[in-house]
């Protein structure tokens, strides 16, 4: 950090241009067509680094029978000439389970015992710093037994598709036994994971195929007319997200936005009601996932759409839809951009359609994993660098010298140089994140701190720099101490929180140091 006078302003901002070097330069510098007083500060932008952030980056993928290996595991990149862990480029790990290996008996939770292998999956990712995220399964229609055999013995009612597998067999959602069993699951669930530091987000339907929220089953297809279908489908959206919504409150919700959200069918035109239910659950406080990136048939223009109505209102995050590892005939997609035996076109058809949602999270799913770092490393880094949020306040004015009980008069400035946007308006965060200034003594340690209440991160947006004014009255004795910078959680006793993209010195406690000042 350097200072200087007026006169060779316009050099040193040429400089930082150009190297990225961060430096102060004394007052009367104009910003933004005004003078503001104070000395400039500003900080050395890091464009690369994956930034650990909640709501934001890669996340991978784990397998309810994973192995304590899985976490060790590596893909050589040509690109680097090396070998790494998909672990050092994810924000989060993704769990989709049955309610059955949770769950396997009536009040018997699976992550309670260390002994179990999904306790160790949990477990592992709490170790490593990786926070877990949850989708729980029910429908047994492709997958068997996803719902607890416990629950059918107690008198549950059940439709099975195919007498050829008699475990398939899946519930009927409305059956009051079942929902007293399945609302004592999630009760115990958040009991031990309405916890943020621990957990990323919960995907919070679950019901249909895979969880999808499509093809749900309300009544015995062979049987039902259709003519109880819609007011079926919005009384299990209402039941469900009620029972999300009360027990994780501090968790952000998903659920999958679709043309035909909670309707018997996977496939057709729109149903008239899907985006008044998806509306409803968002006002509930859901956000935003689709499972199906990158595949035209699937994610259409009404996909698209409801994703640019809800940009930068609610975070969106994404999954593939096309399978590359054997599952699939991607290469038949419509759209013509997929060919047979080329994984990484189906890796850049997902990272486009990524970009045009603004998407916070991408997935490293099992099975493709691979392609993503043998074949698309460049999206790796791409997503890492332009996707999601980047936050870091580009210039700060700051005073050299303060009067004790006077008014310190501050501007500073920030950028989000992600396509996504930091979703602190999302009701379970409920504007917790807070720009806050330190004066930091020699050792380092915070010896006042202030809040600016006025500078909110959920609006910052790519290309649209945001200042503010700040006028916080110090009142500490005479010394000299050092002006820091942070996103803090208010929840959290104000702790520095959000990693900022920069490469200048910060604390161990995550404090951005800016600028000396003498308190006189």
């Amino acid at each position: 950090m350097r200072t200087s006078n007026y006169k060779t302003i316009m050099k040193l901002s040429l400089i930082a241009l150009t190297s990225l070097q961060s430096f102060a330069c004394t007052s009367n510098d104009l910003a933004e067509g005004d003078r503001i007083s104070g000395t400039l500060v500003t900080t050395k932008y890091n464009r690369s680094t994956v930034l650990r952030n909640p709501l934001n980056g890669w996340v991978m993928y784990a397998g309810r029978t994973a192995e304590p290996t899985y976490w060790d595991q590596e893909y050589y990149v040509p690109d680097l000439g090396k070998r790494v862990k998909a672990i050092d480029y994810a924000s989060a790990c993704y769990l989709r389970t049955s309610w059955s290996s949770l769950n396997p008996a009536d009040g018997v939770y699976a992550w309670r015992d260390p002994s179990t292998q999904i306790a160790r999956l949990i477990n592992g990712a709490k170790e490593r710093g990786v926070p877990i995220a949850f989708r729980i399964v029910v429908d047994g229609r492709d997958q068997g037994m996803n719902t607890p055999q416990f629950v059918f013995d107690a008198g549950a009612a059940s439709y099975l598709e195919n007498p050829s597998f008699p475990t398939r067999i899946t519930p009927l959602p409305q059956d009051p036994i079942f929902r007293q069993y399945y609302a004592k699951f999630i009760e115990a669930l958040a009991e031990d994971f309405n916890d943020p530091d621990h957990v990323s987000f919960i995907d919070a339907y679950g019901f249909g195929k895979w969880g999808e929220a499509h093809n749900v089953i309300y009544e015995d297809p062979n049987t039902s007319t259709g003519a109880n279908t819609e007011a079926l489908k919005e009384e299990l959206i209402d039941w469900v997200s009620d029972l999300y919504t009360r027990t994780f409150t501090k968790i952000p919700l998903v659920i999958n936005y679709h043309r035909l959200v909670g309707h018997p069918e996977s496939w057709g035109s729109p149903n008239p009601n899907s985006d008044r239910l998806l509306v409803k659950m968002i006002n509930k406080g859901y956000s935003l996932r689709q499972d199906a990136f990158g595949m035209t048939e699937y994610y259409q223009s009404w996909e698209k759409q409801f994703a640019k109505s809800w940009n930068f209102k609610r975070p969106i995050l994404m999954e593939g839809g096309w399978i590359t590892s054997g599952t699939h005939r991607y290469w038949t997609d419509p759209s013509g951009r997929y060919r047979e035996g080329h994984p990484e076109d189906v890796r850049q058809g997902e990272f486009e359609d990524s970009a045009e949602a603004c998407v916070n999270m991408m997935d490293f799913r099992s099975g493709d994993t691979d392609s993503w770092f043998e074949k698309s490393f460049n999206l790796v880094q791409r997503f890492v660098s332009e996707g999601g949020y980047r936050l870091y306040p580009d210039r700060v004015y700051l005073p050299e010298t303060v009067v004790r009980g006077a008014e310190a008069n501050i501007n500073h400035r920030w950028r989000n140089m992600g396509w996504g946007y930091f979703p602190n308006n999302i009701p379970q965060w409920n504007y917790k994140y807070k720009v806050a200034f330190a004066l930091l003594d020699i050792d380092g340690a915070v010896k006042k701190m202030y809040i600016d209440n006025d500078a909110e991160p959920s609006t910052w947006l790519k290309d649209k720099p945001t200042s503010y004014d700040f006028k916080p009255v110090i009142d500490l004795p005479q010394g000299t101490y050092t002006w820091a910078i942070a996103i803090v959680d208010t929840t959290k006793e104000n702790q520095p929180s959000i990693k900022l993209a920069v490469n200048d010195e910060v604390t161990d406690e995550g404090w951005v140091k800016l600028l000396n000042v003498q308190v006189q």
